[in-house]
């Protein structure tokens, strides 16, 4: 057999075998579900932990490990398998989360693989009022740590089952139910805006407020400008009311005088939240 040949067979052979298509073509992945994107691979340890029997939490209560659910249809490029027993999880970068503090996974029973890549998810921002409803749809919900889904994500109690009966305060965690402060945003956008609050604080216009009375800044305002800093996000509801998320009180109304105050107290507004440091905030308007 000439050398051709051989490296001919060679080819097919690995290529009918998986090696050669997995360690030489870039793979890609698209969300047929909501799909929770974690910073680890080890899932067991975050749903179940090594008795299956709780969700695992930091000292504030909260699953560190979770970065956000990526919405169907959402573009994920595989960069690495890690086969489990009939399924994989997959490290994974995606344009919806373009943060880079950490690698992120996701579990291959949630998405369809590709060889060629996906169109990239279409993001088409709702109207004003539409958002209005859909922000107050939610209010009520529990606070989740990279949460924007605020029903939450069923099927991770038949993907990582419980060893036994859990009563619902675990369910709501297992299951990820709940918004944190951008991710009520994001869901009510059909994640058209940012995911993050460092991306939040830049995202649309800047409002003039450096140096202004709350009175002045008050009178600015409208539905669905942001009060922002890298950490929280608060979204004004009409010219009397905000609405957040909150660990300690899950998504809920305030009075807009009130709750401003309450900012400017502990940090100082600025018209461009780049061209300063220290405690501020800054607020957008990113919908007209």
């Amino acid at each position: 057999m000439s050398k051709l040949k051989l490296i001919i067979y060679l080819i097919l052979f690995l290529t009918a075998s998986g090696i050669y298509s997995q360690e030489n073509t870039t793979l890609y992945a698209v969300a047929v579900k909501y799909t929770p994107v974690l910073n680890t691979p080890d899932f067991e340890s975050v749903f179940g932990g090594p008795e299956r029997d709780k969700v695992k939490l930091d000292g504030q209560g909260l699953i560190r490990e979770m970065e956000f659910i990526a919405f169907p249809n959402t573009v994920f490029e595989i960069t690495e398998r890690i086969q489990k027993d009939g399924y994989s999880i997959f490290r994974i970068v995606t344009s919806d989360y373009p943060y880079e503090s950490s690698p992120l996974y996701i579990d291959s029973r949630f998405v369809e693989v590709k060889s060629d890549k996906p169109s990239d998810r279409l993001k088409v921002m709702p109207e004003r009022n539409e958002i209005i409803e859909s922000i107050l749809s939610l209010e009520g919900k529990n606070y989740m740590w990279g949460g924007n889904y605020g029903d939450g994500v069923e099927e991770l109690l038949n993907y990582y089952k419980p060893a036994s009966e859990i009563d619902a305060s675990e369910k709501t965690n297992w299951c990820l139910k709940g918004v944190d402060c951008s991710g009520l945003i994001y869901q009510a956008t059909g994640g058209a805006t940012p995911r993050n609050t460092s991306s939040l604080v830049i995202y649309g216009e800047g409002l003039n407020i450096e140096g202004k009375s709350l009175e002045e800044i008050a009178e600015m305002l409208k539905p669905l400008d942001i009060i922002v800093w890298s950490g929280h996000v608060i979204v004004i509801l009409d010219k009397n009311t905000v609405i957040e998320s909150s660990p300690d009180e899950g998504v809920h109304r305030s009075m807009l005088t009130e709750r401003l105050n309450e900012v400017m107290n502990e940090r100082t507004a600025v018209n461009d939240w780049a061209s300063s440091t220290g405690k501020r905030f800054v607020i957008r308007r990113w919908i007209e």
